[in-house]
């Protein structure tokens, strides 16, 4: 027993001894900075202790970088994709509203050719009915719109008012069914009645002799027969011609000019003779 007690106090001081040398080194080092070149020298016979550790984790950096597994490389795809589908909703709503300034600058620029004064307005609601071409606009007899107004966007003539509210009015567009509108060639002034057709993309030009001159690509604008329509409007671009020996006319179909699907701000024309009246 003797031995492990002799043991145990040796140990005792041994641990003091160490204790005291380790509060001295600290006490010198905080206060004389005398073991600077003793720790860079340590620091740097230990560097290569810190490479050596840290080889499993570069590895595992590697092989996260160059050995994918397929099904990780599907989730980055669709995750990208998802990234990507919504930076392009972002895209395009920037685009519509950069659109959106296209269009309102055009309409603007547009109102330095006409000689009549004009009203601004906004298409605020469009029929439920597919067999009719009719839109409502944000303005109405309050602002003095009437029946029979003409109505233009930045293209070319849309329609005219066919009612009118305190607030509102209600617009017949030029390719609703019963809708007809004297135009004229542009090129060489040959008339004729454009009909609508129910479709916003075309109109039909009847009762032009098969022998007229009229062409693929002719400009169709308001002749002003009638008073309704003042002269020189854009109305259509002639798509087709179609001459049949056997029938007198020919059938002519049309695309209006005006953006009639796509325009929200327009253009209520007062015309010269309105305003005289």
């Amino acid at each position: 027993m003797k031995p492990l007690f002799v043991k145990e106090s040796h140990l005792g001081l041994r641990v003091l001894l160490t204790t005291l040398v380790v509060a001295g080194l600290i006490t010198a080092d905080l206060h004389f900075n005398s073991l600077d070149r003793t720790r860079a020298l340590l620091d740097t016979l230990v560097t290569p202790v810190y490479w050596v550790a840290d080889i499993p984790s570069r590895l595992s950096q590697w092989q996260e970088t160059h050995i994918v597994s397929r099904g990780t490389l599907q989730e980055d795809n669709e995750r990208l994709r998802r990234e990507n589908l919504i930076l392009e909703g972002r895209t395009q709503q920037m685009a519509s509203l950069q659109a959106e300034n296209i269009r309102l600058r055009a309409l603007l620029n547009s109102t330095a050719l006409l000689r009549d004064d004009v009203l601004v307005a906004e298409l605020i609601g469009v029929s439920p009915d597919p067999v009719r071409q009719q839109v409502v606009l944000n303005k109405g007899a309050g602002e003095g719109v009437y029946v029979g107004q003409p109505l233009i966007d930045a293209d070319g003539l849309m329609g005219q008012v066919v009612e009118v509210s305190a607030f509102t009015s209600r617009v017949l567009l030029i390719t609703d069914v019963t809708h007809a509108i004297p135009v004229q060639v542009n090129r060489n002034g040959v008339r004729a009645i454009a009909e609508g057709t129910g479709s916003l993309a075309a109109l039909e030009v009847h009762h032009v002799s098969a022998t007229t001159d009229i062409r693929e690509g002719d400009l169709l604008v308001s002749s002003g027969l009638g008073g309704r329509f003042p002269v020189g409007y854009p109305v259509a671009i002639v798509t087709s011609v179609e001459r049949d020996p056997g029938h007198a006319f020919a059938r002519i179909r049309a695309q209006p000019t005006a953006a009639l699907d796509r325009s929200r701000h327009v253009l209520l024309v007062f015309t010269a003779a309105q305003g005289e009246g």
